[in-house]
């Protein structure tokens, strides 16, 4: 590599970085204010509406706050890792944007620029911050890591109550660790690749995953609910049973980091269903966005532009997913929590495997190209497995209320 090459990478690498990361924290602003909004709308509510207009400046005025907050550290915490820990969970939920493409690539460039001289950028500009060829595989290293923060906050902070709330967190985390898991085993069976690049150029090629593995989707944003600590699956925190679960004795900035953490994994998770299942960046019904970038120009530049609000609509209707169930659904038992991620979730993900497999078998060696028929045939393979797990998760809801009132009665 060239002095212009490495600078070229240098000044790409940064300014992605710096636009990511402060997008990411716009979001998070912007997500906490929607969850404010619509759990008002849900329940009807005003919610925030004084600060600013329409209640848009609460959360800054909340950060300002957390800023000014006094410090408190319990005596018996260990001070160390009692610091860490909302560092952990802050930076975990970070690092897994960073394999996520937002947009279509630029295109290569050769240029001079004041104060840094010639740069140069050979093959087109990748959108996202770490094309790495095994993305899918980091995602999964990642998620597995993220618990460990709030595990950490909850022993050091030396208080019952949080550690309650991490031991929940472990152990859901590796009951549903598995499910998520497994049910991307088949995303990777169809691209035949770990780069989501190249997941998201098969769907293009094909249809949108969640047509060619449905249960897939319905599974993993089941899990991500259970990895993101989300109602109905909260139960780290639990405020009825642990005052506030792991993060009990954290105040001011730290305790607003866990915070921030949740809501960025919610807008990775949300990035994360997106890209895998519902095309990435990619324009529906379009192939203009496909076309490879080789020249700056207005075209261009609007493919990209375009690309990245169709990303950003997929991210954010997600989001909302994760607020509408937050404020419709009830909590969950955690003896349901365990019942639902190792006697449900697990067998399903693990029988989808070999449904997959074996109908992926039969088109191959019929000889169907990748095109739409092949992921329609997909897609009607999936639709009487969706419905086989729908009518059995109905009928096993059915005996047990029948069970229970009979337990009632006697």
């Amino acid at each position: 590599m060239t002095p212009e090459e490495l600078k070229g990478l240098l000044l790409v690498s940064s300014i992605k970085i710096g636009v990511v990361f402060a997008v990411i924290m716009i979001g998070v602003i912007m997500i906490i204010w929607v969850e404010r909004r619509g759990s008002a709308l849900l329940q009807d509510r005003l919610g925030p509406n004084r600060v600013g207009p329409l209640g848009l400046l609460q959360n800054v005025a909340d950060g300002l706050k957390n800023f000014t907050k006094e410090e408190v550290m319990p005596l018996q915490a260990d001070p160390v890792i009692f610091v860490m820990a909302p560092m952990m969970s802050f930076v975990a939920a970070m690092l897994l944007f960073a394999v996520v493409p937002f947009a279509a690539p630029l295109p290569p460039f050769d240029v001079t620029l004041p104060l840094i001289g010639h740069v140069v950028h050979e093959g087109p500009v990748a959108m996202v911050i770490a094309n790495l060829p095994v993305g899918f595989l980091f995602i999964l290293a990642v998620s597995s890591i993220a618990v460990y923060g709030i595990v950490l906050a909850g022993w050091s902070s030396n208080s019952k109550y949080a550690f309650l709330g991490a031991l929940r967190a472990s152990a859901q985390m590796i009951s549903y660790e598995i499910p998520l898991a497994m049910s991307l085993v088949v995303v990777l069976l169809l691209a035949g690749n770990v780069p989501l690049g190249d997941i998201i150029a098969f769907q293009q090629q094909t249809t949108w995953f969640v047509f060619a593995a449905t249960l897939s989707w319905l599974l993993f944003h089941v899990a991500t609910f259970a990895e993101t600590n989300r109602m109905p699956f909260d139960l780290a925190e639990a405020e009825a049973e642990l005052v506030a679960g792991f993060h009990t004795e954290y105040s001011s900035m730290k305790f607003a980091m866990f915070f921030i953490a949740e809501y960025t994994g919610l807008i990775t998770m949300s990035a994360l269903i997106a890209t895998l299942f519902f095309g990435g960046w990619d324009i529906p019904f379009t192939t203009w966005d496909e076309q490879e970038a080789t020249n700056w120009s207005f075209g261009t530049l609007f493919r990209v532009g375009m690309t990245n609000l169709f990303f950003i609509g997929k991210t954010f209707f997600f989001a909302w997913v994760y607020i509408w169930v937050r404020w419709t659904v009830p909590r969950f038992r955690f003896d349901q929590v365990m019942h639902l991620g190792w006697k449900i979730l697990l067998p399903i993900s693990l029988g989808y495997i070999v449904v997959m497999a074996s109908a992926v078998l039969v088109l191959e060696r019929l000889g169907m190209v990748h095109d739409w028929k092949y992921g329609m045939a997909l897609f009607a393979v999936n639709v009487p497995l969706v419905a086989l797990c729908v009518f059995g998760l109905d009928r096993d809801r059915l005996l047990l209320g029948a069970r229970l009132r009979s337990q009632a009665e006697t």
